[in-house]
């Protein structure tokens, strides 16, 4: 579990940086136990995040946005992430 602890901490520190003001992660990664990307130990996120700096981004461009400030982490620790990026309404 701690693992599972540094990794979120890990991801919420890394997207930090685009002022969210929700931040919610969830490790889904008990739900793809024996995937071919879990097998090195690497995890499935879920990430739902709401921030200015998406007002008037494209969903591309949000998703973009989210996959800048985590991409050394991607493939290992993280081999899945689920995103749902909206700007604040």
């Amino acid at each position: 579990m701690p693992e599972t602890t540094d990794r979120i901490a890990l991801i919420r520190e890394r997207l930090a940086a685009l002022e969210p003001v929700s931040l919610d992660i969830l490790d889904d990664s008990h739900l793809h136990a024996g995937h071919e990307g879990s097998k090195n130990g690497a995890g499935h996120y879920r990430v739902i995040i709401v921030a200015p700096c998406f007002t008037g981004l494209s969903a591309v461009a949000r998703h973009r946005l989210v996959y800048h400030h985590l991409q050394d982490l991607i493939p290992y620790p993280i081999h899945a992430l689920a995103l749902d990026a909206q700007a604040p309404k």
